[in-house]
């Protein structure tokens, strides 16, 4: 075990006492600051009781907010304040208490670089309220933080450097047999339908054994790059296991302030056209590619989680915020950072101005907050952010990253997704409703030649066949990670969140219809395929989701333009990076054309498969 070492402190400076504890890690800071910093899987580690927060908009545009919880004996109310931190450096959360033996109640996290490893000085300061208050300072407050903190410190080491798989040792409650036997049925249920892949008993376990920090949203992007799985599998076990009963879908409306739901509803035609976030004292509007998130948590009859916050604000609630810190006017703070490269956001918690940025490879400095504005003053290659508040009182300044977005499965993506479609098909929006979707892309499939078909082989041969080439088809849009929407005679309309996947559906169906020709008689069927990337919206349509507006248009367009054996792309998918590398060696002709409905020539990529 690492050394450690408790320091005394003298009395504060606002009439209480502090004590630092030591504990040496041999892992770096940034192996160590996601756990210790995940104050809500900490304090739940810890045995403290949840509480409640009350969120009360004040009339400077900031809010207040006031926690409760019993504790023992007391039903105690606080001020809780905004946690300030700086990612794999320190955290510091105070609460001035409205009751109870204690005035006021901190802690502060410090991590110190010491070769490979690193230090941390674990800070507690409290003060008493009354006789009660300065009883327990003196006697084991203190003590009990000390071994508290100590023995979770040990349990975070053996996490970090892989000697144990989980942060923080948890004895989740019982499992009564009859709900042991449930799961266990539900189980061979998700993997019988073959969207289990293997997975559903791993998930089972972690929805009765987790703790419930992890439970609160479940999500299963971060759950396949735990489980080093693929995320379309562990989408479409999560769907499966909804839809059997292991875990509850909901849709949450995010903040794009502060990333948190603050409207939940259980069906999409439920889902409200905007919400208020207390938090930020903004109301917002929904788009379902930015603020709409598909989020699971445990079946209420498989296990129950109990309302309430183990920690509403610590870092890791907000880990794409990597600078949070409050400074009083004309307030001036140099704080040391080191982001990845990538696009960020200065801003600050209260509702006011924001401010993009982007970092490559070192840190923004400079950053100036007054009365109308925050902005840079200046961009530098240092690790150091200059933070400066001119705005005439105290604000909390923010820094974030902008790719929040890599763990919440957005509405968007999961619409696109044929198994959210099988499953949910009853997952519509209400009539007359309609959702922006900031992005999609779009495919349109035809055959050529149809009539043509249908007079050479006779009606029930060609429907025969018109509908296995339906299938050939979805198989190809599903396991890429689209979804049929809807057929139009011999058409298909099929959606993709991702133009790379789109675009491999494409080249896959041109490259593999030969074989089903031969596997339908020697059949020569062609197949004419067009792609288009662009904004939309959702409707309800014949009782399904649907698309409709200018980009589904381009993309009906456009397959018009193919002539069988090849695939029109628009020139927003040509130009996407992310599919360059798809199109080595292949043979590209660039063309313009007048399109109905298009007043300007538009220009278009033809692949030669």
């Amino acid at each position: 075990m690492a050394d450690q070492l408790s320091l005394q402190g003298s009395e504060t400076s606002r009439g209480g006492q502090s004590r630092t504890f030591v504990r040496h890690f041999p892992v770096p800071p940034e192996a160590i600051w996601p756990i210790l910093s995940d104050t809500a899987r900490f304090n739940e580690a810890a045995k403290l009781p949840k509480h409640t927060i009350e969120e009360i908009p004040q009339d400077d545009g900031s809010v207040q907010y006031i926690g409760r919880a019993r504790i023992g004996p007391f039903s105690l109310s606080w001020d809780d304040k905004p946690v300030n931190w700086v990612a794999n450096r320190w955290f510091r959360h105070c609460r001035e208490m409205r009751n109870g033996p204690l005035r006021y109640l901190c802690a502060q996290l410090k991590l110190v670089r010491e070769g490979e490893g690193c230090r941390a000085d674990y800070t507690v300061e409290a003060a008493p309220a009354n006789v009660l208050g300065r009883l327990m300072l003196a006697t084991r407050f203190f003590s009990a933080t000390q071994n508290m903190f100590m023995g979770l410190a040990d349990e975070a080491e053996r996490f970090a450097t892989g000697a144990s798989p989980t942060p923080f040792q948890y004895r989740a409650p019982p499992v009564e047999p009859t709900v042991r036997e449930r799961v266990d049925r539900l189980v061979e249920r998700i993997e019988a339908s073959k969207r289990g892949h293997g997975l559903a008993r791993r998930l089972a376990d972690y929805v009765l054994q987790s703790q419930e920090v992890d439970l609160i949203r479940v999500r299963p992007l971060s759950l396949a790059r735990d489980w080093d799985a693929s995320p379309q599998k562990l989408i479409e076990l999560c769907l499966e296991s909804a839809r059997a009963g292991l875990l509850s879908l909901r849709w949450d409306l995010l903040c794009p302030r502060c990333r948190v739901g603050k409207a939940a509803v259980e069906a999409l035609d439920e889902l409200p056209e905007g919400a208020h976030c207390d938090t930020c004292n903004i109301s917002y509007d929904r788009d379902f590619s930015r603020n709409v998130e598909v989020a699971f948590a445990p079946a209420p009859n498989v296990r129950p989680i109990e309302a309430g916050e183990y920690c509403l604000f610590g870092p890791m609630s907000t880990p794409h915020i990597w600078v949070q810190l409050t400074l009083a006017s004309g307030a001036r703070e140099v704080v040391e950072v080191d982001p990845p490269p990538g696009p960020y956001r200065a801003r600050t918690l209260e509702p006011g101005p924001e401010f993009d940025f982007e970092i490559g490879g070192g840190a923004a400095s400079g950053i100036v907050l007054d009365a109308e504005s925050i902005r840079a003053e200046s961009l530098s290659q240092g690790g150091t952010i200059v933070l400066e508040n001119r705005s005439g009182r105290s604000k909390t300044i923010i820094v974030e990253e902008l790719h929040w977005v890599r763990d919440a499965l957005t509405a968007d993506r999961v619409t696109t997704m044929q198994a959210f479609r099988d499953l949910f098909s009853d997952q519509v929006l209400r009539p007359g409703d309609e959702v922006s979707v900031g992005r999609v892309t779009l495919m349109f499939t035809d055959l050529r030649g149809s009539t043509a078909l249908y007079t050479d082989i006779g009606d029930a041969a060609a429907y025969h066949l018109v509908r296995e080439h339906f299938a050939f088809l979805a198989r190809i849009v599903r396991s890429h990670g689209g979804a049929v929407v809807k057929t139009i005679g011999d058409a298909i309309m099929a959606a993709f969140s991702d133009p790379a996947d789109a675009l491999r559906a494409a080249l896959e169906a041109q490259r593999e219809v030969g074989a089903f020709n031969r596997s339908e008689g020697g059949q020569n069927l062609v197949i004419k395929l067009g792609l288009h990337e662009g904004p939309c919206i959702a409707v309800t349509l014949n009782g399904r989701l649907d698309y409709f507006g200018t980009s589904v248009n381009m993309a009906a367009r456009l397959q018009a333009q193919s002539r069988g054996d090849d695939v029109v792309l628009s020139k927003e998918i040509f130009a996407n990076p992310a599919i360059g590398a798809l199109l080595d060696g292949m043979a590209v002709s660039e063309e313009s054309i007048h399109l109905k409905g298009f007043a300007e020539p538009v220009s278009f990529c033809r692949l030669i498969v």
